[in-house]
């Protein structure tokens, strides 16, 4: 028999049907919990998770998996292989018939770090990120951020940008600043009266406190709670980091010696650095203590925005359920029902007569899966 086909958990969600699936997938198992349904019969109720999604699956005592489950686990990751389909509810992932294959050290390592194409455009993301550290002019953030990629660079590509609706996966937060250094530097071209340089580096700070609020397991994919970010909140943890190693760099004088006579001074430096830090959320209401007050701030905010509702409607397309033709089901946050987007013009061969005219048809509109990448920047 042929090998089954490897799968994410993502994709196991979104091709899972009537007719089961014959497939595997590499995941850790997070939680293995112990029920009894309403009738007193006992199952079990396994979490598995990779690098983007999580999936649920139920074990009945009647299942010849059931046994196995209680020497399964939480924290080891697993070769699941058999048949998937969709569950009685419509929703749900039902395992027909399936077994596990703990996964050695080289495997796990492999697992942690997503499916070849989310390594690739990570990899990708953060070589952006350095390079893009490289090319600030101003030495005081030049040196800033690299000390800061050197120290918690590592950190950083375990962390996600949020704990739900976007980027909310591991190493997220590198794919989320870098596609709003992006932004920012194009639209710095735009915009002559921005400081790029302030501006990039405070895409890299504004959600540095969130290595402490979002950062996944060290070798898992479980994100724990801790006490200091919920009494504290990434953003004032981002303002005492960056303010602690400003100082220590600012301690230096062999370092600091030629920085006196800059303009601008570097005090004011630091100051605007952190007003982007502690303004980035736009409004009081959405946890800023301050409301933007300078052209970076403002834009950053945008640009912060910008960057998380694209995502949100990119993952909104991959897992929203279809209503009807180009319309889905709403995902929140996002506020209404999503829409199929529109494809881009494309100029058809010139032909003798009617040269410049677009034959459009049912057949020839693209659906969902065409549309994305066609606008969209991830």
């Amino acid at each position: 028999m042929p090998p089954m086909e490897l799968i994410t958990i993502r994709e196991l969600k979104q091709q899972a049907g009537p007719v089961p699936l014959m497939v595997r997938f590499l995941a850790q198992l997070e939680k293995s919990l112990e029920r009894t349904t309403k009738t007193g019969n006992p199952f079990y109720e396994l979490t598995f998770a990779d690098a983007e999604e999580t999936l649920v699956l139920r074990v009945w005592n009647n299942s010849a998996m059931f046994a196995t489950c209680g020497q399964m686990r939480g924290g080891t990751f697993f070769e699941v292989s058999g048949e998937f389909g969709l569950g009685n509810d419509g929703r749900s992932i039902d395992g027909k018939s399936w077994t596990a294959r703990a996964l050695n050290e080289d495997e796990t390592a492999g697992v942690l770090g997503g499916s070849p194409e989310l390594r690739r455009k990570q990899e990708t993301d953060y070589a952006f990120i350095e390079a893009a550290v490289a090319d600030l002019a101003d030495p005081r953030l030049h040196h800033l951020c690299r000390t800061f990629l050197g120290r918690f660079g590592k950190r950083l590509r375990r962390t996600g940008a949020a704990r739900d609706y976007h980027h909310a996966r591991r190493g997220g937060l590198v794919e989320h600043v870098a596609q709003m250094m992006r932004s920012a530097i194009r639209i710095c071209e735009a915009y002559p009266m921005l400081n790029r340089d302030l501006l990039v580096a405070g895409v890299l700070f504004h959600d540095v406190g969130k290595l402490w609020e979002n950062a996944y397991a060290e070798n898992g994919f479980s994100m724990p709670y801790t006490e200091i970010s919920e009494l504290i909140g990434h953003i004032p943890l981002g303002m005492e980091i960056v303010n602690k190693m400003w100082r220590e760099i600012h301690e230096d004088e062999a370092l600091c010696a030629g920085w006196k006579e800059l303009d601008p001074e570097s005090e004011r430096v630091r100051l605007h650095l952190l007003h982007l830090i502690i303004s980035h959320h736009g409004e009081l209401e959405f946890g800023s203590p301050v409301v933007p007050k300078t052209p970076e701030a403002q834009a950053l905010h945008y640009i912060d925005n910008l960057d998380a509702k694209m995502e949100m409607f990119e993952r909104g397309y991959q897992v929203a359920t279809e209503l009807g033709r180009h319309v889905f089901d709403r995902v929140r946050p996002l506020p209404g029902r999503l829409v199929a987007p529109l494809a881009a013009f494309v100029q058809m061969p010139t032909a003798p007569e009617g040269a410049g005219e677009r034959r459009i048809t049912d057949e020839s509109e693209p659906g969902p899966e065409q549309n994305r990448g066609s606008g969209a920047p991830f």
